[in-house]
């Protein structure tokens, strides 16, 4: 037997790779430079490059690739590298529509122009301010409108100056009548020197008291000069028309005069920018037509009943003429380059603020338009994560929208209603923002199966690689990258043999030997833990140990349900035997994983065959505990059966497999070996040693092909055998294909090293069952028959005597038939 198990055992060096740290050009990592460029990841950074220089309509990119590889840091770096020679792009302002006020006007200015222009109508409204009132108090003012009235009155008093001798020799005198708002000139007749109304005179005729003959007299008069009157009335109320048109037109002018004096700056500034200069010109129209309000400016207004209040403020009265500056990249050199870290519609696209009025409503305009880091970006890079993005309502689709029309209109996200209200429709702002998305390649690839759109904005993918090859360079160059983490960290110094252990972690995330993790981060995170070991130890270098201790006390601030499984197994709660030998009993290995940690432990699994045609049964399947992989692993169990023992036999037989003490869902092939191991040793009824647990899929050759988590289940088998005292029989048999997967822990190799513990590797069924039993598989001569006493002959031998047993039981039951033949030989088979 020990001759036997000896074939396969692995080398002691090929279940650990090692860097001596005397192999390293340095002692400390104070004698390396930093590392600046991106390591590990050409594939990633080369198609993250091309997407950055491809300027054709939907080249967006997706960068993909696992967790804490450091995706976004690299994305940042490479932006920060490719957009230093690139021009800046334009400002955005908004400013009021005078014509259309919601539909205000997007106005792009040069880099740096924006601010200026919006300091210029600043410092022009401030102008306006200060000279408009002064203009109206002034002498010239004064003198022009006291010309206009005073040519006024004298027409006026050329118009009545006849008539009022008229009046006067007719007996009557002109008043001033009031009617509601206006005075109107009336006559009445002077009766005994008092003027008295035709309606009391009316009166008095009726009484008798004033003479009916002299009564028609007057009243035919009044008729006469009153019709004189309206017309002369009319002729000074279109006067007063003229003047007030003369008055205003003086205004105007004086007011023009001003405000093209103080609007020179802007006029002559973007002499260029006709949709600027329209706007200038529409502003001071605007302006003229409302002078009334701005000469109230800070003047007391004239109330009910005479009182008075404070006039309008001028922020009120000037407020549309102001300039909204949505983006401004007056200190930006380059094109933006945004990181969204919370990508809400809001925060992406902006929005259109309201506010509530005196009088409960709500009311917006141009100046609460707000941009957001989609617009900001315009001209440049927004980096965004995808799980964030489509967490958040309206984010995907408006994004994808404005990626495909190049164009976005801003618009508060309101898809209930529930701010009912007239809202602005702001000129749309055309786009040239090139996005970067993160995701999983998971997450990536369920939205493109779902979203066709994603291949048609999205045409570049950068693929970032969970490991490198592990060389000498990749040596190298994580050395000095080890030394930019201490630089920016603010770490201690670093000692070889913690980077060698750090080098050695990294090949183990990895999960290849030949390979390094770039999962950078993951040593970022344990160089700061080691730092805080060796700081809280007094040291001023960190050192392996550290590093040794900070993986320790990760491991342990995970590791309670591990612990409690362990504990069950040595009390007895969890069967697992490691010593002795049973039929159809195993021990396989399985990975636990808590997300951040996994770890592997045994698993009980057993089999009891007998005569039946129910073939495997798969008691997980039964019970609907069965994944999908693991009952596949399943039925390749009867393949390998039919290939090698049922060429000359029907296969007729119930087998019945299960992992005991499982009460949760099993998935995955990698105990098919494991399974198949066991039902052999059933059908041949020789016992399998329980110190050897087993790992490993098969196919229905018999081939024993690789698996993961190969390391983590060795240790949980180790630690079960390392309680219950290592004997020097015990070990784990893995796939030979895994070999170069082996990064077992110092502990492991230390037993292996000293002889109380062993590591198998076959590549096929027939040599995994010799270790197992001690006996020889044995293979088909050129009769097709396997040697005597082998295990492959007690297989055959025994499901040939189960498909007769199965026979005769069928004969015994029908009967013959008339040839001698069974029946029911179909039932049989």
């Amino acid at each position: 037997m020990t001759a036997i198990r000896d074939r396969a055992i692995v080398a002691l060096e090929d279940l650990r790779w090692r860097l001596d740290p005397a192999a390293l050009p340095f002692t400390t990592t104070d004698e390396l430079e930093a590392q600046e460029e991106i390591i590990g990841q050409d594939r990633g950074v080369e198609a993250f490059r091309f997407g950055m220089g491809m300027d054709a309509k939907g080249y967006n990119i997706f960068v993909t690739g696992s967790v804490n590889l450091g995706k976004m840091a690299v994305v940042k770096r490479l932006l920060e590298n490719y957009t230093r020679k690139q021009e800046t792009p334009d400002d955005l302002c908004y400013v009021n529509n005078f014509k259309t006020q919601e539909e205000p006007i997007l106005l792009r200015f040069v880099a740096g122009n924006g601010v200026k222009f919006k300091t210029a109508v600043d410092k022009f409204l401030e102008g306006i301010k200060r000279e408009v009132p002064q203009l109206f108090e002034s002498q010239e003012y004064i003198n022009s409108k006291n010309a206009i009235i005073e040519e006024h009155d004298k027409k006026t008093r050329e118009f009545f100056k006849g008539l009022e001798e008229r009046v006067k020799d007719a007996g009557f005198v002109m008043v001033n009548m009031q009617m509601g708002q206006i005075q109107r000139p009336d006559i009445v007749p002077v009766i005994d020197g008092e003027p008295v109304h035709l309606l009391k005179l009316e009166e008095m005729m009726e009484k008798g008291r004033f003479p009916r003959e002299e009564f028609e007299q007057l009243r035919a008069k009044y008729k006469e000069l009153k019709e004189d009157i309206d017309a002369i009335f009319l002729e000074v109320r279109t006067l007063q028309k003229e003047v007030k048109h003369r008055s205003e037109e003086v205004d105007k002018l004086m007011f023009m005069n001003i405000a093209r004096e103080l609007s020179e700056p802007l006029l002559n500034g973007w002499r260029d920018a006709e949709k600027v200069q329209k706007h200038v010109e529409a502003m001071l129209d605007d302006m003229a037509e409302n002078l009334d309000a701005i000469k109230s400016i800070g003047q007391p207004q004239q109330g009910p009943m005479g009182m008075s209040f404070p006039g309008s403020s001028a922020e009120t009265v000037l407020h549309p003429y102001g300039v909204n500056l949505l983006v401004d990249n007056s200190e930006s050199e380059g094109p933006p380059v945004i990181v969204e870290s919370h990508p809400t519609y809001r925060n992406l696209f902006g929005s259109i603020e309201r506010v509530m009025d005196r009088n409960g409503l709500w009311r917006t305009d141009y100046k609460k338009i707000n941009g957001g880091s989609f617009i900001r970006a315009n001209g440049g890079y927004l980096v965004i994560n995808l799980m964030d993005a489509i967490q958040e309502a309206g984010v995907w689709q408006t994004l994808k929208r404005a990626l495909k029309t190049s164009e976005i209109e801003i618009q508060t996200f309101d898809p209930y209603y529930l701010m009912a209200t007239s809202s602005l429709k702001p000129e749309s702002i055309s786009m040239e923002v090139k996005v970067v998305v993160i995701a999983t390649p998971h997450l990536y690839h369920l939205l493109r199966n779902y979203d066709e759109d994603v291949d048609k904005i999205f045409k570049v993918r950068a693929d970032f690689e969970a490991s490198m090859p592990r060389d000498d360079k990749a040596v190298r160059d994580i050395s000095r990258l080890i030394r930019t983490f201490v630089n920016e960290g603010k770490l201690m110094p670093f000692h070889a043999d913690a980077v060698a252990s750090l080098l050695e972690h990294g090949v183990r995330i990895s999960g290849r030997q030949e390979r390094i993790s770039t999962a950078f981060p993951i040593l970022s995170d344990i160089m700061e833990e080691a730092n805080f070991i060796a700081r809280e130890a007094g040291e001023s270098i960190v050192r392996g140990e550290h590093i040794c201790k900070a993986n320790d006390a990760r491991i342990y601030r995970t590791n309670q349900m591990e612990d409690r499984l362990q504990e069950m197994i040595d009390r007895g709660s969890v069967f697992i035997d490691t010593e002795g030998a049973v039929v159809g009993q195993i021990n396989g290995l399985a990975v636990y994983s808590l997300g951040d940690y996994a770890f592997g432990k045994p698993a009980r699994i057993t089999c009891a065959t007998s005569i039946g045609k129910e073939g495997i049964i798969n008691i997980e399947r039964e019970a609907d505990l069965s994944g999908s992989t693991h009952s596949k692993g399943m039925l390749i169990l009867g393949g390998y059966l039919r290939k090698y023992f049922a060429q000359d036999k029907p296969l007729t037989l119930a087998a019945s497999i299960a992992f005991e003490q499982s009460y949760g869902g099993i998935d995955g092939d990698s105990a098919s070996s494991t399974e198949l191991y066991a039902l052999l040793s059933s059908l041949a009824e020789v016992p399998i040693h329980q110190g050897i647990a087993v790992t490993g899929s098969v196919n229905q050759k018999g081939e024993v092909q690789p698996i993961g988590g190969v390391n983590e289940k060795i240790e949980g088998f180790f630690k079960v055998c390392k309680n219950r005292g290592l004997t020097g029989e015990q070990g784990v048999m893995i796939p030979k294909a895994n070999v170069k997967d082996l990064m077992l822990k110092e502990e492991v190799v230390e037993a292996v090293k000293n002889g109380t513990f062993r590591i198998w590797a076959v590549a096929h069924v027939n040599e995994g069952i010799e270790i197992l039993t001690g006996r020889s598989a044995g293979e088909r001569d050129e009769a097709g028959r396997y040697p005597e006493g082998s295990i492959n002959t007690l297989v055959d031998e025994k499901l040939r005597s189960l498909a007769e047993g199965l026979r005769d039981f069928a004969k015994a039951k029908y009967g013959s038939g008339e040839n001698g033949t069974d029946n029911d030989e179909n039932n049989a088979e």
